[in-house]
């Protein structure tokens, strides 16, 4: 009859012992697996990034003239409007400037308006003189008339002198009438050369009108021109804002002097925002337009946002580098690059207490069903 060996306590806990590590080691390797397992599923079907920032539209507000703060009308983060008045420059200097040069348009408003009259009255000289050159003409005309006869008369008491049907003294007052005639006909004749001599002069004072008229003209434009820069610059010494949105750190106080160029602030839109993400070259095999990408925040990590891919860069990052690298140059070693993904986020009105430009995220492209 078989005899029964007993295990004592101290055996049994030297037996658990000796097998608690393969136990162990069992247990990692099936949760590793599994986990591994997990991983390589997800890396078949997602590509991640953390070299991901959201982007939005900004826009500075820029001093456009020089001169001393008068007021600031917002605070640090504060929410404007498109078109919301934020601050002023003394535009007392633009105010006197614009008046100025109004006064100096309105001059010359007043000698256009003499040129004008210049004009009229060079343009009813020249009606004059013609009018005079007229009557000379027709004068000139009846004084032929009359000289001519004078003439006849002349040559009738010489036939009759010679016939002594007529006296001496009336030859004589026959010869002296030919030459009052003629004296006569010729004053006549310098009349008409004076009055197309006139005409002339009077002829040159129209294009000398009209010449000063254009130039005149010509004044106005430039200082109308100058009247809408004036005006421009009294409209810069009031700033508004360009988009609307949530203005950053202000870097303008009361009193203080601006230069034109010089950053007062920025607004970021708070209505549009979007992921650049920056993938591995190796990454973009299966990457198409459309293709859903879930959004992890880091400073907010328990959001779920949701996006798309929008747009794929045309080059890598290393492109847009102020330095770009060149492989020509003989030390050439090979790096991944990256290439700028643009992912735009769904419903990102939802988000818009979470979502600020430049914040950290974790993109996951899904590029597998």
């Amino acid at each position: 009859m078989a005899t029964l060996t007993e295990i004592t306590p101290t055996e049994e806990k030297s037996g658990i012992k000796t097998y608690l590590p393969r136990i162990i080691i069992a247990l990692v390797v099936l949760v590793g697996g599994y986990f591994g397992y997990k991983a390589f599923v997800h890396s078949q079907q997602y590509e991640t990034t953390d070299n991901a920032q959201i982007e939005g539209n900004s826009a500075p507000v820029l001093a456009r003239v020089a001169g001393y703060i008068t007021s600031v009308n917002v605070d640090d983060y504060a929410i404007v409007k498109r078109g919301q008045p934020l601050v002023t420059i003394d535009p007392q200097e633009y105010d006197v400037a614009l008046a100025q040069v109004e006064a100096d348009y309105q001059q010359s408003l007043a000698d256009l308006a003499t040129a004008h009259a210049d004009l009229q009255t060079a343009l009813a000289t020249v009606r004059n003189v013609a009018q005079n050159a007229r009557v000379a003409q027709s004068t000139a005309q009846v004084q032929a008339v009359r000289r001519d006869k004078a003439r006849q008369d002349l040559q009738r008491d010489q036939n009759l002198y010679k016939e002594q049907s007529l006296t001496k003294k009336q030859l004589d007052d026959s010869q002296n009438n030919v030459d009052v005639q003629a004296g006569q006909y010729n004053s006549n004749v310098e009349q008409i050369n004076l009055a197309k001599t006139s005409e002339g002069v009077a002829q040159a004072g129209i294009v000398r009108a009209k010449a000063n008229i254009q130039k005149i003209q010509a004044v106005l434009k430039v200082k109308q021109a100058a009247i809408d820069n004036a005006k421009l610059r009294v409209g810069y010494a009031r700033l508004a804002a360009p988009i609307a949105g949530k203005i950053g750190r202000k870097n303008v106080v009361v009193g203080q002097y601006v230069q034109p160029g010089q950053n007062l602030f920025t607004i970021v839109a708070d209505s549009t925002f979007w992921v650049v993400a920056n993938f591995k070259e190796t990454q973009l095999e299966k990457m198409q337009l459309g293709q859903t990408v879930d959004i992890k925040l880091d400073a907010y990590p328990d959001v779920d946002i949701k996006g798309r891919v929008a747009s794929l860069s045309d080059a890598t990052g290393a492109r847009f580098a102020l330095l770009p690298a060149d492989n020509a140059s003989g030390n050439f070693v090979k790096i991944t690059q990256r290439v700028p993904v643009k992912i735009e986020i769904l419903n990102p009105e939802k988000y818009k207490n979470q979502l600020r430009a430049g914040l950290s995220v974790d993109a996951e492209v899904r590029v597998a069903n």
